[in-house]
């Protein structure tokens, strides 16, 4: 006799749930269309984006693109990256990105390419009172080092690539815990989980008190599975591939 399968337990997924996340979420892209896709969206808080996402979408005049971004979105912090390797110069383009808008964070990267510290430039610009998305972390020294370069009363992020650490087969958790409390409450500065490789990660940041994650919109778009029975899961996936088997034609 067949029997079918409807057994709903502990590992049914049931108990999980967007509403019950702390963790804020920002979509990471460059493609204007899914920018404003995301931005559209309630539980995106706000944006991210950088050089290499930009050149990737095709993106030839950086402040053209910025601008009209920033004219459909003048609601949600969004963050752009300086692109110069030269302080002074990052300096006067920070100075200028910041300009743009209220909701605009400016990128700087914790180093240049020669590995020199940019606490320097974080620091001037932070007193400046300009709101900073310090990037490419990865250690807890440089997390402290930020922390002590930035004014407290400035709003400003620290982007911690969780995922790129997680590549290298550390466990990101306990050093993206720490980093949440090198940070502390009496400040304006916000811990971002960074480079995500799953969308479990933005289980795992709300897990450590983390205080935002920024995802790409195809992690993101996986949102709407959080709560699907496990059960109705498989019998999908299922399904999937016999449809794929006969679509195909398969014969032995």
């Amino acid at each position: 006799m067949n029997k079918k399968l409807n057994k709903k337990g502990p590992d049914s997924n049931q108990g999980v749930s967007i509403d019950r996340l702390k963790v804020k979420l920002f979509a990471d892209g460059a493609e204007k269309a899914g920018m404003l896709e995301m931005a559209a969206k309630s539980f995106i808080k706000g944006l991210t984006t950088n050089p290499t996402l930009m050149r990737k979408a095709g993106i030839s005049d950086y402040k053209s693109f910025a601008l009209d971004v920033l004219n459909e979105i003048p609601d949600k912090p969004i963050s752009f990256e300086v692109f110069s390797d030269d302080f002074a110069e990052m300096e006067r383009q920070a100075i200028e990105i910041a300009d743009w808008g209220e909701n605009v964070y400016v990128k700087i990267p914790i180093t240049n390419t020669h590995c020199h510290s940019a606490c320097e430039l974080i620091q001037k610009l932070s007193e400046r009172k300009i709101k900073l998305n310090v990037t490419a972390l990865m250690t807890l020294h440089q997390v402290r080092e930020v922390v002590a370069s930035l004014n407290p009363k400035v709003p400003s992020y620290i982007s911690v690539f969780a995922g790129r650490i997680a590549d290298t087969g550390i466990d990101p958790l306990p050093i993206m815990r720490e980093a949440v409390r090198l940070i502390g409450n009496d400040t304006r500065t916000e811990l971002i989980w960074a480079s995500p490789r799953e969308l479990l990660n933005v289980f795992h940041a709300d897990s450590v008190g983390c205080h935002i994650i920024t995802a790409t919109n195809d992690i993101l778009k996986k949102m709407e599975l959080i709560g699907k029975d496990l059960n109705e899961y498989s019998l999908d996936t299922v399904k999937m591939f016999y449809r794929d088997a006969l679509a195909a034609g398969f014969s032995i």
